[in-house]
Protein backbone atom coordinates (compact mmCIF):
# COMPACT_ATOMS: atom_id res chain seq x y z
CA UNK A 1 0.00 0.00 0.00
CA UNK A 2 2.85 2.15 1.20
CA UNK A 3 4.98 1.91 -2.19
CA UNK A 4 1.83 2.29 -4.70
CA UNK A 5 1.04 5.73 -2.47
CA UNK A 6 4.56 6.99 -2.86
CA UNK A 7 4.43 6.23 -6.94
CA UNK A 8 1.36 8.08 -6.98
CA UNK A 9 2.88 11.31 -4.96
CA UNK A 10 5.97 10.55 -7.51
CA UNK A 11 3.69 10.84 -10.39
CA UNK A 12 1.66 13.60 -9.26
CA UNK A 13 4.91 15.45 -8.25
CA UNK A 14 6.84 15.29 -11.72
CA UNK A 15 3.44 15.78 -13.95
CA UNK A 16 3.08 19.36 -11.52
CA UNK A 17 7.13 20.04 -12.29
CA UNK A 18 6.19 19.34 -16.05
CA UNK A 19 3.00 21.55 -16.26
CA UNK A 20 5.01 24.36 -14.14
CA UNK A 21 7.60 24.46 -17.01
CA UNK A 22 5.44 25.22 -20.27
CA UNK A 23 5.79 28.60 -21.01
CA UNK A 24 2.66 30.68 -20.43
CA UNK A 25 -0.03 31.08 -22.39
CA UNK A 26 0.32 33.85 -25.05
CA UNK A 27 -2.89 36.44 -24.95
CA UNK A 28 -4.03 38.60 -27.74
CA UNK A 29 -4.80 42.04 -26.04
CA UNK A 30 -7.11 44.60 -28.27
CA UNK A 31 -7.18 48.35 -27.79
CA UNK A 32 -8.98 51.42 -29.34
CA UNK A 33 -8.39 55.26 -29.88
CA UNK A 34 -10.73 58.03 -30.97
CA UNK A 35 -8.85 60.34 -32.81
CA UNK A 36 -10.40 64.43 -32.04
CA UNK A 37 -8.87 67.61 -32.67
CA UNK A 38 -10.18 68.79 -29.16
CA UNK A 39 -7.85 65.61 -27.72
CA UNK A 40 -4.73 67.46 -29.18
CA UNK A 41 -2.64 68.99 -26.75
CA UNK A 42 -3.14 72.19 -27.96
CA UNK A 43 -6.52 71.47 -29.10
CA UNK A 44 -6.58 72.64 -32.90
CA UNK A 45 -9.61 73.74 -34.61
CA UNK A 46 -9.72 71.06 -37.17
CA UNK A 47 -12.64 69.23 -38.03
CA UNK A 48 -10.69 66.04 -38.94
CA UNK A 49 -11.18 62.70 -36.95
CA UNK A 50 -10.20 59.22 -36.69
CA UNK A 51 -9.81 55.69 -35.14
CA UNK A 52 -7.59 53.37 -34.52
CA UNK A 53 -7.78 49.81 -33.45
CA UNK A 54 -4.43 47.63 -32.29
CA UNK A 55 -3.92 44.51 -31.21
CA UNK A 56 -0.88 43.34 -29.30
CA UNK A 57 0.08 39.39 -29.55
CA UNK A 58 2.16 39.07 -25.65
CA UNK A 59 3.93 35.70 -27.68
CA UNK A 60 5.98 37.32 -30.27
CA UNK A 61 5.50 41.37 -28.90
CA UNK A 62 4.57 42.56 -31.97
CA UNK A 63 1.40 45.43 -31.84
CA UNK A 64 -0.82 45.81 -35.40
CA UNK A 65 -2.78 48.25 -36.12
CA UNK A 66 -5.75 49.67 -38.51
CA UNK A 67 -7.03 53.65 -38.33
CA UNK A 68 -8.73 55.57 -40.43
CA UNK A 69 -8.81 60.01 -40.25
CA UNK A 70 -11.00 62.44 -42.51
CA UNK A 71 -11.69 65.82 -43.15
CA UNK A 72 -7.97 66.97 -41.87
CA UNK A 73 -6.77 70.52 -42.54
CA UNK A 74 -4.45 68.77 -45.06
CA UNK A 75 -2.61 65.59 -46.30
CA UNK A 76 -0.97 63.73 -43.52
CA UNK A 77 2.66 64.72 -42.74
CA UNK A 78 3.59 62.85 -39.92
CA UNK A 79 1.83 60.22 -37.52
CA UNK A 80 3.14 58.29 -34.37
CA UNK A 81 2.29 56.32 -31.42
CA UNK A 82 3.42 58.66 -28.30
CA UNK A 83 4.55 57.81 -24.91
CA UNK A 84 4.39 57.67 -21.70
CA UNK A 85 1.93 59.97 -21.54
CA UNK A 86 -1.55 60.71 -19.93
CA UNK A 87 -4.29 62.18 -21.37
CA UNK A 88 -3.53 65.56 -21.69
CA UNK A 89 -0.28 65.16 -21.44
CA UNK A 90 2.75 65.32 -23.97
CA UNK A 91 5.33 62.95 -24.66
CA UNK A 92 8.21 61.84 -27.41
CA UNK A 93 7.37 59.27 -29.97
CA UNK A 94 7.10 55.76 -29.03
CA UNK A 95 6.79 54.27 -32.56
CA UNK A 96 6.32 55.88 -36.39
CA UNK A 97 2.95 55.06 -38.33
CA UNK A 98 2.89 55.48 -42.26
CA UNK A 99 -0.30 56.94 -42.33
CA UNK A 100 0.13 58.83 -45.52
CA UNK A 101 -3.53 57.68 -47.05
CA UNK A 102 -6.43 56.72 -45.26
CA UNK A 103 -7.33 53.67 -44.09
CA UNK A 104 -3.83 52.99 -42.74
CA UNK A 105 -2.13 49.67 -40.86
CA UNK A 106 1.05 48.58 -39.62
CA UNK A 107 2.73 46.63 -37.40
CA UNK A 108 6.06 46.69 -35.19
CA UNK A 109 7.51 44.78 -32.23
CA UNK A 110 7.60 46.30 -28.95
CA UNK A 111 10.02 46.39 -26.14
CA UNK A 112 8.94 44.89 -23.28
CA UNK A 113 9.14 49.02 -21.24
CA UNK A 114 6.77 49.92 -24.34
CA UNK A 115 4.21 47.35 -23.82
CA UNK A 116 3.97 48.08 -20.16
CA UNK A 117 3.45 52.16 -21.71
CA UNK A 118 0.51 50.58 -24.01
CA UNK A 119 -1.45 48.39 -21.53
CA UNK A 120 -0.82 51.19 -18.68
CA UNK A 121 -2.55 53.47 -21.10
CA UNK A 122 0.09 55.31 -21.43
CA UNK A 123 0.28 56.23 -25.15
CA UNK A 124 -1.65 57.86 -27.65
CA UNK A 125 -1.38 58.28 -31.34
CA UNK A 126 -1.84 61.53 -33.48
CA UNK A 127 -1.99 62.58 -36.95
CA UNK A 128 0.19 65.68 -38.12
CA UNK A 129 -0.60 67.67 -41.23
CA UNK A 130 1.25 71.07 -42.39
CA UNK A 131 -1.34 73.13 -40.23
CA UNK A 132 -0.76 71.44 -37.76
CA UNK A 133 2.70 70.22 -37.05
CA UNK A 134 2.14 69.47 -33.15
CA UNK A 135 0.02 67.27 -34.11
CA UNK A 136 -3.78 68.27 -35.59
CA UNK A 137 -5.96 64.95 -34.32
CA UNK A 138 -5.10 63.04 -30.93
CA UNK A 139 -6.74 59.86 -29.10
CA UNK A 140 -5.70 58.15 -25.91
CA UNK A 141 -5.00 54.63 -26.79
CA UNK A 142 -6.82 52.48 -24.55
CA UNK A 143 -7.56 48.84 -23.74
CA UNK A 144 -11.14 47.33 -25.27
CA UNK A 145 -12.72 47.58 -28.21
CA UNK A 146 -12.92 44.81 -31.33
Amino acid sequence: MFASCSRFALVVAVAGFMISGLPARADTLNYTATMTAASEVPVTASKGAGTLTATYDTATKTLSWKGAYTDLTGAESAAHFHGPAAAGASAGVALPIDAAKSPFEGSAPLTDAQAADLAAGMWYVNIHTAANPKGEIRGQVVKGGM
